[in-house]
């Protein structure tokens, strides 16, 4: 009888042998000797995988064994065949290989619990793996998005990109190797460590910039890292320039451009400021405007004897004037942009939680059972919109309809994040709604309710709701602030309600968040 034995099965046959072998002497001499098949190997609890020349030691633990010959494919390794108890073997040829054992017993052995026959043949399948060895290529980004000419990855070979203009690099890889680091001067993002085979990244400042890539794996350990001095030089550039975010920044408002601004051409009056908090206006007076000292690409606006809060609305407005980029383009007007606070995401930081929708499927957001109407929804994992990275979770709820869903692993077990008591936080979502449907002035708007548990607070605020004014066809922050009456690990059940809507609402929604938050007192 042939078995194929995986490393959780072997680990079983091994807890049957310590309890076997755990019986006492004087007990010892009025038993049989058991027939019990118990095979080992050095790697079993690492899937049996090694690189090339690295060994495996694999081990006849059975008793009851009359004779056994282990065999090894033709080429593998450093033996082909072995009739020792234990067998130490060097693997030669990358592959999936089977090792087999073939055991004949005095009586009839157990497998487990099982009792099987006389002779019996085991399969262990073993890895081997090239070492980790990484290559990399990069293509210019055209400005309508499509994949330009490639570039020359050599050392200084100074390829030239246009100042805000983008490069998507990607890799190719062998010896599968689990981590990637990218380390990239002077681009945006500066390094990257997802596992995504392509990354694109924006120049923003002139400049000659190198570039490295390690990939490497933990066991069997080995890696692979590139480096490449002078790859890049970004040049000045004709294009228009445009603002891309709007933050904070060690108490500044903090404009980010994507090139570089020209410091003489910045004058303060050209901008205004407007901070609201509970609807009431907190007055405010510009103190400077100023280049960033570590990044040229951001503006610094330092306001005087006023101080933001992550519970402020806080906009900027810039009138055209003398603002130029350090190669001559002029800035263009933009009125009530938005602020969007830098926080430490909890959910990146400290939990598994796929905040962002890029690791999980649909299944990983599964239905909550709390009966109709909140199972009228469909949710898909789309690339159609990403607020960053490549996709985020695309929701149609139905007419009179509503959804309730959780965030679990793969083999359904609560993916949770860990808050403390007697802190405010801030719950964030970014949405990109497609249609508003039809909804009933008379009823209650649509919106989406992120509830914790254990000990959530069932009065916490829509968030977003969906009014009438909502806009439609770009991506909308939205957040609520809250306390946790308990320290612990939570999970969110998210909420989504559309009962007075005579038609679907459908949205796509990316990069949640859980964060401190500083209120104004």
């Amino acid at each position: 009888m042939k078995h194929i034995l995986r490393p959780k099965l072997i680990g079983l046959a091994f807890m049957s042998f310590i309890f076997i072998a755990s019986c006492s002497e004087d007990d010892t001499e009025n038993l049989t000797e058991p027939n019990h098949r118990i095979v080992l190997t050095s790697e079993m609890d690492f899937e049996n995988k090694v690189e090339i020349n690295g060994s495996i030691t694999f081990g006849d633990a059975s008793p009851g064994v009359v004779s056994r010959e282990w065999n090894f494919p033709e080429g593998v390794a450093n033996v082909s065949t072995s009739k020792d108890q234990n067998v130490k073997a060097i693997f030669k040829k990358a592959g999936i290989h089977n090792v087999t054992l073939n055991q004949i017993f005095k009586d009839n052995a157990y497998v487990g619990t099982t009792l099987k026959g006389k002779e019996l043949d085991t399969t262990i399948v073993v890895t081997v793996l090239n070492p980790v060895k990484a290559s990399i290529k990069a293509n210019h980004i055209n400005p309508d998005g499509t994949l330009g000419a490639a570039l020359d990855i050599s050392e200084n070979a100074e390829n030239e990109v246009i100042a805000s203009r983008s490069v998507q690099f990607s890799y190719v890889v062998d010896g599968e190797p689990e981590n990637f680091m990218w380390n990239i001067d002077g681009g945006d993002p500066e390094t990257f460590d997802g596992t995504d085979a392509e990354v694109n990244v924006k120049y923003k400042r002139q400049g000659i910039y190198n570039l490295s890539f390690a990939a490497t794996r933990q066991r069997p350990f080995g890696g692979d890292t590139i480096s490449f001095k002078n790859l890049i030089k970004v040049i000045p550039s004709t294009d228009p320039v445009d603002l891309e975010k709007v933050a904070d920044k060690n108490g500044a408002i903090a404009l980010e451009f994507s090139r570089e601004m020209d410091a003489p051409s910045i004058n303060a009056t050209d901008f205004s400021v407007t901070i609201t908090n509970n609807e009431v206006a907190i007055p405010t007076t510009i103190g400077s405007v100023s280049i960033d000292s570590d990044e040229g690409n951001i503006l610094l606006i330092s306001l005087e004897g006023t101080t933001i809060y992550n519970d402020d609305i806080v906009t900027v407005s810039y009138t055209k004037g003398s603002l130029k980029t350090l190669d001559g383009v002029e800035a263009e007007s933009f009125a009530d942009s938005q602020l969007i606070f830098n926080k430490v995401n909890i959910l990146k930081e400290a939990s598994d939680y796929d905040y962002s929708f890029e690791n999980s499927t649909a299944s990983n957001w599964p239905y909550m059972n709390w009966g109709a109407p909140w199972d009228a929804y469909n949710l898909e994992i789309s690339s159609d919109q990403a607020q960053d990275g490549t996709k985020s979770a695309y929701i149609e709820m139905d007419a009179a309809g509503g959804m309730i869903i959780g965030h679990k692993t793969t083999s359904g077990d609560e993916i949770t994040f860990p808050v403390e008591a007697g802190k405010t936080y801030e719950i964030g979502v970014w949405v990109y709604v497609t249609s508003l449907g039809n909804n009933n002035a008379a009823g209650f708007d649509p919106d989406l309710r992120f509830f914790w548990f254990p000990d959530t607070d069932w009065a916490v605020a829509g968030n977003p709701t969906f009014g009438s004014d909502f806009s439609v066809g770009k991506w909308v922050y939205s957040s609520t602030f809250v306390e946790f009456s308990t320290t612990g690990d939570k999970t969110f059940q998210i909420r989504g309600y559309n009962q007075d809507n005579a038609e679907i609402i459908s949205f796509y929604m990316d990069n949640l968040s859980v964060s401190e938050a500083s209120l104004r007192p």
